[in-house]
């Protein structure tokens, strides 16, 4: 059979669902080896529960053995059937994940509307009710699996009735809902209200009243009767005016303790984001830092949580900006296990429209922090009820590298990516190879025409697309950037908002003088005036004209190269769709930007290029 009949085969069994008998891991996987492998090299596949999750491939003389736990060895046929699908060496040997959690966080309401959600309503909620294909919902498990990701949270964590009754009505539904993904080895999570007793009779949510206490281990009971394999609570408190204990009194630690130990006779994970901070700053206040915020609260606390909580916290100090630092929580909590939140979903970086391949900063991420400080790890999804799932049919590169990430996070972003194009697309070589350089520039294009020099939060406040430099410097959100006539950024080192002393050494040292700072963090962590100095001689505010018109000539090359590929429909055209508006935002973010600055330094263009007054 010719490379590409066998793709299209592939494709079209990967199309179809997987028989609703079979109903666990394993027979999941000996039924999708034998259907990619018909006809071809015999796959055995073998029960080794000492692996867990955990999976070895092994060479025979008429095929392979893949051996493992009741989901390791499906791990391991779905790692064997990417590696012959993109024509790559077979994992022979054992392989293990290196988090335990691989989380993905819904930001799904029972409406039917998604929180920051860019491909469509809900898959599965609509009219506050659930509401989907049950073989479409397979489909979504079969996929997750794939890649390993092993936990699935389908509500925001901001929980807008009537999701508070996934604990108590809706429980049976839920149940339903987790016995669809159950047989890829994805189990479900719940976000909870932190004041949920007080809708069902009880008079306050503290977590040191024993009626509180009482209240929600008969909850937990009662939940993990209906779903046994339920991985566990996901909580946001005292944020952006979200209950919590800080109400009463009491610590995140002992809120986050108090919901652990109702969970904890059921191995249940209490994940505790850390995602708390002054969301109604006055913008004359020059002292408060937002960055600051979440290493200023949970730092002390470090210890005080019981085993089976998770602090969840953002990859960035401040929310999924284009360009931020490593939060310094990563290194300042060393008794307290800890999830790194990513976002797959593109808030702060194109809504998935504009490309932004997010494996290269993933890289980044876990090579400055270090993967031994952080134990789980969660990413904010991109999937909706559009057709291709994740609006733009190249975000699905983002997911499938995130669930690769999560086995591995000493995963090359470019490997990974290339596996994703080889098994998505039957494309020429050539046309294989230039929609991988395409996606993995995309990341620096897109810096370049919007957020100069780790500036943040330049986007329009209503929808967080498009460029608006001022748009959030009166806000109450802590996301100011100073722009005056004089100079631009915020001084966080010592003599500033002392926020760089948070990190240990050499951090500290290399953010604090301007000198060593990296140049894609430079006004993240200094005031600087327009006539700075940079590395490379031109000034800053050159540079700030430069990247914007870079980054919009950019754009428009990769649209150009992207007419040329032959992508096949829709996935084609709405592409096109897309990259035509991609490159409107560009050359707005261009514009705007460029005027902005033009106007407070007064200092023109070095190469004379058209900035609007």
């Amino acid at each position: 059979m010719a490379d590409w009949e066998k793709r299209r085969a592939w494709l079209r069994c990967l199309n179809g669902a997987v028989p609703e008998e079979l109903d666990t891991p394993l027979a999941v996987a000996k039924y999708e080896t034998a259907a990619y492998f018909s006809g071809g090299r015999k796959v055995e596949i073998r029960l080794d529960r000492e692996l867990g999750e955990g999976y070895e491939i092994i060479e025979t003389e008429n095929g392979w053995l893949v051996r493992g736990g009741e989901t390791g060895a499906l791990y391991g046929a779905y790692a064997l059937i990417r590696a012959c699908e993109a024509g790559e060496e077979i994992p022979v040997g054992v392989q293990k994940p290196y988090y335990g959690l691989r989380m993905i966080n819904c930001w799904d309401n029972m409406d039917g509307t998604v929180e920051r959600g860019y491909a469509g309503r809900s898959m599965w909620f609509e009219g506050n009710r659930f509401d989907y294909e049950p073989a479409r919902i397979r489909q979504l498990g079969r996929m997750l699996g794939s890649v390993g990701i092993n936990v699935f949270c389908i509500n925001n964590v901001n929980v807008h009735q009537p999701a508070q009754h996934l604990l108590d009505s809706l429980l049976p539904d839920a149940a339903a809902f987790a016995a669809l993904l159950r047989p890829f080895g994805v189990r479900l999570m719940l976000s909870i209200d932190f004041s949920q007793p007080m809708q069902n009779g009880v008079p306050t949510a503290d977590p040191l009243d024993e009626r509180v206490q009482s209240w929600w281990a008969d909850t937990a009971k009662r939940v993990w009767t209906a779903i046994p394999d339920l991985a566990g609570f996901l909580v946001k408190a005292d944020s952006e005016h979200r209950p919590g204990p800080n109400t009463y009194g009491r610590t995140h630690a002992e809120g986050a303790n108090m919901l652990a130990r109702a969970i904890a006779p059921y191995g249940g994970s209490l994940v505790w984001r850390a995602f708390v901070y002054n969301c109604m700053q006055d913008w004359r206040d020059t002292v408060t830092d937002r960055p600051r915020a979440a290493y200023d609260l949970y730092r002390p606390l470090d210890g005080a949580f019981d085993s089976n909580v998770v602090l969840q916290v953002k990859y960035g100090p401040y929310d999924f900006q284009v360009r931020e630092p490593v939060s310094p929580l990563f290194f300042g909590m060393e008794k307290t296990p800890m999830a790194a939140e990513l976002q797959l979903a593109q808030e702060y970086t194109g809504h998935q429209i504009d490309l932004y391949y997010m494996g290269p900063a993933w890289r980044e991420f876990f090579d400055q922090m270090g993967k031994k400080r952080v134990k789980f790890i969660a990413a904010v999804s991109n999937l909706g009820r559009d057709d291709c799932w994740t609006g733009h049919p190249f975000a699905a590169a983002n997911l499938f590298a995130f669930g690769l990430f999560a086995w591995n996070p000493d995963a090359d972003p470019e490997t990974v990516l290339r596996q994703w194009v080889k098994l998505t697309y039957a494309l020429p070589a050539g046309q294989e190879n230039k929609l991988a350089v395409l996606l993995m520039q995309s990341r620096a294009v897109y810096e370049n025409y919007t957020a100069p020099l780790g500036l943040c939060w330049m986007v329009r406040p209503e929808n967080h697309y498009g460029p608006s430099p001022y748009g959030y410097e009166f806000q109450l959100w802590g996301t100011y950037n100073r722009a005056d006539r004089n100079a631009v950024g915020v001084d966080r080192t010592a003599n500033g908002t002392g926020y760089v002393e948070q990190y240990p050494e050499p951090l500290r040292s290399l953010y604090a003088d301007p000198q060593t700072c990296p140049d894609n963090l430079l006004l993240f962590f200094h005031r600087l005036h327009y006539g700075f100095v940079m590395k490379d001689g031109r000034t800053l505010i050159q540079r700030i004209y430069d990247d914007h018109f870079l980054g919009c000539e950019q754009a428009e090359a990769m649209a150009a190269d992207l007419s040329a590929l032959d992508l096949p429909s829709p996935d084609r055209e709405e592409a096109a769709r897309r990259m035509e508006a991609q490159v409107q935002n560009a050359r707005e973010w261009r514009d705007v930007t460029n005027t902005f600055f033009h106007r407070f330094s007064g200092v023109d263009d070095a190469q004379g290029r058209k900035i609007y007054d």
